[in-house]
């Protein structure tokens, strides 16, 4: 992610692993595609936590991403499966193929969109691509992290440690966010994503990468789904279906292309 290192790239491919460990996204996601075969894309699939138990529940899922060391960790979750497929894509300028029933923007995506284009028609460009990559009658499920508050989460200069640990090559890693500021005229989130390695070798590794991110309202999201020709059915803010208010802190979204 965001031009890391090699090396970096693969240890923080197996810390995902180690701490995204949360079921209950997923659960909620099964429960709303109900039990009926569908024929699912996912964008930003990672190594497969979504990927996986949708093909288990039986629907032909396609998942796309740009990180092969994500994408290579999928194939040891599931086995013998045809209903399943993945391959490495840049989301924002590949093709994403069409005819699917449900496209999946989960997982925070909307907030870990990679690309040097404005951030924000980069979150309005996903979305009409989904519609592009739909059936008529097919529905858009979106779920990320949401405040009305989102200068309270972000304006935080001190450091942030997300995971560190060990990866099965013997390199410990660190991955810390420093200095997060929000602008609430515009909407972005600035940040520094550091990374401290002690490699296997003994020798040490660090860098840093510039972040910038645009966090997108309720509004804004609503406001791009009837531009690219969505109706919304249902809004939660949490996992156990309660609305969005100012005491959830998700956005989750399913909606129908007209």
């Amino acid at each position: 992610m965001y031009n890391e290192k090699d090396i970096i790239s693969k240890w923080n491919s197996e810390m995902y692993d180690c701490y995204e460990t949360e079921t209950d996204d997923v659960d909620f996601a099964l429960s709303v595609i109900g039990l009926e075969p569908k024929r699912i894309l996912e964008i930003a699939c990672g190594s497969g936590r979504f990927l996986v138990p949708m093909a288990k529940a039986g629907h032909d899922i396609t998942g796309l991403d740009f990180d092969e060391h994500m994408l290579n960790r999928i194939s040891a979750k599931i086995s013998d499966s045809q209903n399943i497929h993945w391959h490495k894509a840049d989301v924002i300028n590949d093709v994403w193929g069409n005819g699917f029933d449900i496209v999946l923007l989960a997982a925070n995506f909307l907030s870990n969109i990679v690309s040097d284009m404005d951030y924000k028609q980069a979150q309005e460009l996903m979305i009409q691509k989904a519609a592009g990559a739909l059936v008529s009658g097919g529905h858009v499920l979106i779920d990320y992290a949401h405040t009305f508050h989102p200068e309270k989460w972000f304006n935080n200069p001190a450091p942030n440690v997300v995971w560190q640990g060990t990866d099965s090559e013997g390199n410990f890693g660190k991955m810390v966010l420093l200095n997060s500021t929000f602008d609430s005229n515009s909407g972005i989130i600035q940040c520094i994503r550091r990374f401290e390695m002690v490699l296997a070798d003994r020798s040490s590794l660090v860098q840093e990468l510039p972040t910038r991110k645009h966090f997108a309202s309720i509004e804004q999201v609503r406001t791009w789904l009837e531009r690219a020709g969505f109706v919304i059915e249902q809004e939660w803010g949490d996992y156990q279906g309660n609305p969005i208010s100012e005491s959830t802190n998700r956005a989750i979204i399913w909606a129908k292309k007209k």
